[in-house]
């Protein structure tokens, strides 16, 4: 009896232990695919993605070109120097309250997303696909190239300063996309400031402190929780980005305002939009849209 007993024990425990294997083996590979899935989908920034620039306190422009809309939420003011703003300015107005809303929401959904790589500091020369990459503390690169190879749909997040303070700067900074790539599929989340200068930036910015863009040009949202300065630039948002892939609504109606149009359904013309214009819900695919 009592050897018989050992057996059953002995069996018992092996059962278990394989049992305890497949099941951490069933957990990794369910944890495996997060990375490779972001790669593919760009974060949600809401409303905050129609905005060029965006800032919590003032944005100063001067000598600068920005094409897209600019926002400032709790502050109000934003000042024009020889600026061109090709957009709608939303000085402390409900709609750039939401889009601020909206942005913090995103950044601190990104600061929890985990991190396939961790790069050092200077981002000179490398050769990067798409995934999730993190500097511990500051990142700073001067007269250097950072290449981001991949395919139009691939999706790169830059999380500097993960260890709780760091900032970002570039002089003479050059972001490449190749591969078929876009600007609009990358997001710099940075614990403290950004600052660019004399650089030919790519990305969405979404910083803790504030941006700072002097020469150069920048393509991509500046989304700040301080304000943004801009001297003697262009800066592109991404809403009117020649490569617009993000900032997609669901097909349907009532899903949003224009800036945010069910699967670009209007194609560029309000008046065509199957959604808006007194649209009928349920009735997403008529032909020409509205009558048109």
């Amino acid at each position: 009896m009592n050897n018989l007993l050992k057996v059953r024990t002995s069996s018992l425990h092996r059962r278990t232990a394989r049992l305890a294997v497949i099941a951490l083996f069933a957990v990794l590979l369910s944890a495996a695919p997060f990375h490779a899935a972001f790669a593919q989908t760009a974060p949600a920034l809401g409303s905050a993605g129609s905005f060029a620039v965006l800032a919590g306190t003032e944005v100063t422009c001067t000598d600068s070109t920005i094409i897209g809309n600019v926002g400032v939420w709790p502050g109000n003011v934003i000042t024009q120097t020889n600026c061109t703003i090709n957009g709608t300015v939303h000085p402390g107005d409900g709609v750039a309250k939401q889009a601020y809303i909206d942005f913090l929401s995103a950044y601190n959904a990104l600061s929890l997303t985990q991190c396939d790589s961790v790069l050092l500091g200077d981002l000179a020369g490398q050769v990067l696909a798409p995934g999730v990459y993190c500097v511990d503390a500051a990142s700073t690169t001067t007269d250097g190239t950072l290449t981001l190879s991949g395919p139009s749909n691939g999706t790169w997040l830059f999380k500097i300063g993960t260890g709780g303070t760091g900032a970002l700067t570039g002089t003479g900074f050059s972001v490449v996309m190749e591969g078929g790539g876009t600007p609009c599929n990358v997001y710099w989340w940075v614990a403290e400031a950004a600052t660019m200068t004399d650089s030919a930036f790519q990305g969405t910015i979404l910083a803790g402190a504030a941006i700072t863009i002097t020469g150069g040009t920048f393509n991509g949202d500046a989304l700040a929780q301080a304000a943004v300065t801009m001297t003697d630039t262009t800066a592109t948002g991404c809403e009117q980005s020649s490569h617009p892939v993000r900032n997609r609504c669901n097909q349907g109606v009532g899903n949003g305002p224009e800036n945010c149009d069910p699967g670009n359904s209007n194609q560029g013309d309000p008046s065509r939009s199957n959604d808006e214009l007194g649209g009928t819900p349920g009735d997403p695919g008529r032909m020409g849209g509205n009558g048109m």
